[in-house]
Parts: C-alpha cells; structure tokens; sequence
C-alpha cells in the first residue's frame, strides 16, 4: 500500500522509485505519486488487478538521449526524465481500452502506441496521441 491512513508511504514510494529506475543506468529518482494515483484508478476502472507491465519509467537524461538519437518517438524532453511519465501495459484490459480510460480522466498526456501495445501516461499538461 503506496496510500494509506490518509498520507502516502514513504516507504513504498521509495520501493516504486527503485523498481521504475533506470534499467540501463541504476539511476533512481522520485516517481510522482499521482502517476499511482492514476494507474489505480485505470486498474479499477478496467476491473483489473493493479498489476502492470511497465516498459518505461524513469529515463535519466543520458537514457532518454540515446534514445532519442534512435527513435523520433522519444521526446528530447521527456517528462520521464522528471519521473512523471510511465509506459504500460495492463494484462487483462486492451492497451486501446486502456488509453481509452486514461482519456476519460483528463489528468494528463496520453499516448497509444498500437503496434508495441502499450499506453504512455503521464501527470503533465492534458494531451493525446498515437505514435
């Protein structure tokens, strides 16, 4: 439980941050939590377990660079780098249904990437997008 008695946990936001670093440099930075705000909402909203497949968390700017340099689907200045943007998959729930939902919230930046099959969320300014 990230939430509870009213406040998040710290401890289980640090576990968060460490789990979502990133894979190729071990670097960890803070997650915002409203982005396990929104994804708890999605799960329940999908009747799903909240048990996501993650292909993108925290990106630190050397990351997020080279994967820029390869892809034009990555953002120069991804809100990954700021660790307020997630990409997934929730197992159960269609990534087109998924995205739909995540519309319906009107948090932030959504994006769907059909042939990858995942969602991008983010807690930045409202958007959408296929990519």
């Amino acid at each position: 439980d990230y939430f509870s008695g009213g406040a998040y946990q710290p401890e289980a936001l640090a576990a968060f941050d460490q789990l979502l670093r990133d894979h190729r440099t071990g670097e960890v930075a803070p997650i915002d939590p409203r982005l396990f705000d929104l994804l708890h909402k999605l799960a329940a909203g999908a009747g799903c377990a909240a048990r996501f497949a993650v292909i993108s968390g925290y990106r630190s700017p050397l990351t997020n660079a080279m994967l820029n340099a390869r892809s034009s689907g990555v953002a120069s200045r991804s809100l990954h780098m700021q660790g307020l943007a997630i990409d997934v998959r929730l197992p159960g729930c269609p990534s087109d249904r998924l995205r739909d939902l995540a519309l319906g919230r009107q948090v932030g930046g959504v994006g769907y990437y059909r042939a990858s099959d995942f969602v991008h969320l983010d807690v930045g300014r409202i958007r959408s997008w296929s990519g």
